[in-house]
């Protein structure tokens, strides 16, 4: 996401670092990087020429002038002027207590429109509410399709009229039945053209008024760069937009749309698509999205998708074996399962700070594959091996290999990664989230987060022992999670 516009910005901040001495000049120098990288990521010259102006008046100042670490500065400034420009933004749906909200989506054809009925539904699902989705795309019979399988994939119901030629109509019957039914959300897909048309918004524009929809969101393809933002105040200017959801930034997107919407429009960018998958839809945050771009990380986003696959029992579940040691072959299979879902690595070391160098190489087939030998090893083992690696001498790794069809060193390497991941996750049960990002920094440096076949080990301590008061105190933390994980069985 952004690779171009992050790697200018990257360019602009090293020009200022090891200099002997800033000045107004080779601030400037920098400043005029800065700028080159938004205009060719595509972002609007007016939003350039205004972000630039904050920027310039901040960086040339005398503190920053005179600071130690000029380029600290710089990022400092950069960062909060990409989430002036980026928000202020309110993610949330805002749902009636008392009736079902009723959500417009509306867009041209190719956005991705239809999909994203799928994922806000799927966010929806993640909140344990049922919606219920609309097909009121009359236009294009194959959208009515698509809409019905989506609702089959994600279990919702979808109200469809393939009698009716009234868009109004086939509306207003999706929330009398919404209403009927008790689905506290109905999501109404509408139709899209390949261009803004008279016939296109006066559609939309009688939905708006004989429907009264709560709220409505553009849907627009950010790889399209400003015509999604000349599309935004189109549909901004006939239907007063509440949000627009841009799509398609997992691709080659400039990130040129998603930094002129706001400012141009004066709409706010609610949600963003990442990928093809229904969880591929995220609140928008523009202060994570600003880390994003300064290859900071975002360690909430991160948060948010962690939790997606493991719930809160299972995560104390775990947190229980790992400070005890009993962290087995079968837990770390089930860790393996859950991050070999497509794409899930990636998006995660993408997210987190210092790994997005990684995210091509755990998003690769060699990955996958390696992963599906790893879990493909640990089938092949009886209950007794998996519980107790140690009990794995020669002649077992022999039938192990053969049960799984790979060569005996694999089972080595296995072990070894089984090894090094233990006490790392020994070490991080009941660490805050900075103290296992130090922890992960480690194993980067290892080469254990390159290599998934393991083998690396974790750097210890330069020396210091723990003393009798620290260890007491590691005890302790342990068997209070012990206790914890006793009272919730």
């Amino acid at each position: 996401m952004f690779d171009s516009l992050s790697e200018g910005l990257q360019s602009a901040f090293k020009s200022l670092s090891g200099k002997g001495k800033l000045t107004e000049a080779n601030m400037r120098d920098g400043l005029k990087i800065v700028e080159e990288s938004l205009l060719e990521s595509d972002v609007s010259y007016s939003v350039v020429k205004d972000f630039m102006s904050h920027v310039t008046e901040k960086a040339l100042g005398k503190r920053v002038l005179l600071s130690l670490r000029p380029q600290e500065e710089l990022v400092r400034i950069v960062h909060e002027e990409l989430v002036a420009t980026l928000g202020p933004v309110d993610s949330s749906l805002h749902l009636n207590a008392d009736r079902p909200t009723i959500i417009m989506l509306c867009g041209l054809q190719g956005s991705g429109k239809t999909t994203t009925c799928g994922k806000l539904t799927q966010l929806l699902r993640e909140q344990n509410i049922q919606p219920l989705l609309v097909a009121a795309d009359l236009q294009r019979p194959a959208a009515i399709e698509q809409l019905k399988v989506i609702g089959d994939q994600l279990g919702v119901p979808v109200h469809t009229e393939t009698d009716h030629k009234d868009p109004v109509k086939v509306c207003r019957n999706g929330v009398d039945r919404a209403k009927k039914d008790g689905n506290r959300v109905v999501i109404l897909d509408t139709a899209g053209r390949l261009a803004i048309d008279e016939e296109l918004m006066s559609q939309l524009k009688m939905i708006d008024r004989k429907v009264g929809p709560d709220q409505v969101y553009l849907v627009v393809d950010g790889m399209t760069g400003q015509d999604a933002v000349n599309s935004a105040g189109a549909f901004n200017a006939a239907l007063e937009l509440d949000g627009v959801i841009m799509t398609k930034l997992d691709g080659d997107a400039r990130g040129g749309a998603l930094l002129s919407v706001k400012q141009v429009t004066g709409v706010p960018i609610k949600f963003i698509g990442t990928g093809e998958r229904f969880d591929a839809l995220e609140p928008f945050r523009p202060e994570g999205m600003a880390s994003r771009i300064l290859q900071m990380g975002d360690m909430v986003a991160a948060a948010r998708e962690a939790h997606r696959i493991v719930d809160e029992k299972e995560r104390e579940e775990l947190e229980a074996k790992m400070a005890s040691g009993e962290f087995s072959l079968d837990d770390f299979k089930g860790m393996m399962q859950k991050i070999a879902q497509p794409g899930l690595m990636g998006r995660m070391m993408g997210l987190m700070p210092g790994m997005s160098q990684f995210k091509e190489a755990m998003e690769s087939e060699e990955a996958g594959g390696q992963m599906r030998q790893i879990i493909g090893l640990i089938d092949s083992m009886t209950p007794a091996e998996r519980k107790n690696p140690k009990l794995i001498d020669s002649s077992r790794r022999t039938r192990i290999a053969n049960g799984a069809g790979v060569p005996s060193p694999m089972i080595t390497q296995l072990l070894k990664q089984f090894d090094t991941m233990k006490p790392l996750m020994q070490i991080m049960a009941g660490k805050g989230t900075g103290d296992r990002l130090s922890m992960l920094r480690q194993l980067q440096n290892s080469g254990a987060l390159t290599d998934p076949r393991g083998g690396a080990k974790l750097k210890q301590s330069t020396g210091k022992r723990l003393s009798p008061a620290e260890r007491a105190q590691q005890r302790k933390e342990r068997e209070k999670l012990k206790r914890k994980m006793k009272r919730k069985r």
